[in-house]
């Protein structure tokens, strides 16, 4: 009696977990093999993403479905990307130690180097209330920031070596909170005095990807072990949630949308899965897999005018995700 009201508890549930499916539509990119990744919607509504492997950034118009190109220098590796009010694209030269600024317009491209050599690989990049750019290195094991007015670059070192600074959002107080993908911990800098300042997270935690609550909660992926979790900066207390998959899930690209629910992508699964999950329910609500399988979907943006997520998978498209 007890297994059959379980199985009817279960089946009783999985319909609730499984929809609303979420609507997904999908562009290939035409430069094959290319790693698209990281796109960003410019005030034109055009999509601005960068090819990691085939050293370019490029923009696809979401009503012609064209796509335009920009070719940078052989190397670049451009990692991320994300368009100022203006139109301006700032992208990560990842292997190449530099941040650089196209003008859409011209095409020309400006380069802002690493003032520190071992700053070798700027990764992931996030605009502060003032329009400047805060960013994670994560093989040099940096914090920075870039004045966009001034060009100058100020670097923090993390202390623990191997800390891989990863995902990066910046709060309304100008606060950068970022992910230390090579530890378990989440990191945060005083925007005016520079001071560094360390969450620890349980153990065998590997924080991927972040987001900002409302509330002043600070969520993020754990990669490793399969959770979608809240640090409670005030506290230091972390709740953790198993997510649909399981410890095997890889959960990576994650964005939080404007009623508070958290967005993530499950990438052990294939196809790739993107998950809904509300904090005010403490519940996962809605599991699509991705139509092309994702492969791999590393990075997403949630757009509010259209109320839309945005992302670029390994199986060579850009994706867009409308949301209930």
């Amino acid at each position: 009696m007890r297994i059959l009201t379980l199985l009817l508890s279960i089946a009783a549930a999985l319909p609730a977990l499984a929809e609303p499916a979420v609507p997904i539509r999908e562009w290939d990119v035409p430069w094959e093999r290319t790693r698209p990744r990281d796109p960003a919607v410019a005030p034109d509504g055009r999509v601005w993403f960068v090819g990691q492997q085939g050293d370019y950034l490029a923009s696809l118009d979401p009503k012609s479905g064209s796509f335009t190109k920009v070719d940078l220098e052989k190397g670049a590796a451009p990692h991320n990307l994300i368009v100022a009010a203006d139109g301006t694209v700032w992208y990560a030269g990842n292997r190449d130690a530099y941040i650089g600024r196209l003008d859409p317009k011209s095409g020309t491209v400006k380069r802002f180097p690493m003032p520190d050599p071992a700053a070798r690989d700027p990764h992931t990049l996030a605009f502060d209330p003032a329009g400047d750019i805060w960013f994670t290195v994560q093989g040099g094991n940096f914090v920075g920031k870039l004045d966009v007015d001034s060009g100058a670059v100020r670097l923090v070192k993390l202390p623990l070596r191997g800390s891989r600074p990863y995902g990066i959002v910046v709060a309304p107080d100008g606060r950068p909170w970022f992910n230390e993908f090579g530890a378990n911990r989440i990191g945060t800098v005083d925007p005016k005095s520079f001071e560094l300042e360390e969450f620890e997270l349980p153990e065998g935690a590997r924080d991927r990807r972040i987001a900002l609550a409302k509330d002043g909660g600070v969520w993020y992926v754990d990669y490793a072990r399969g959770r979608v979790a809240r640090l409670d900066p005030k506290s230091r207390r972390v709740s953790e949630w198993t997510t649909p998959g399981g410890d095997g899930s890889l959960p990576y690209a994650m964005a939080i949308d404007s009623a508070g629910r958290l967005w993530f992508v499950e990438t052990g699964p294939q196809p790739n899965r993107l998950v809904g999950f509300d904090p005010a329910e403490k519940a996962f609500f809605s599991v699509t897999e991705i139509p092309s399988g994702g492969s791999t979907v590393r990075h997403m943006v949630f757009h509010e005018p259209t109320r839309s997520l945005w992302f670029g998978t390994d199986k060579n498209t850009i994706g867009r995700a409308l949301l209930p």
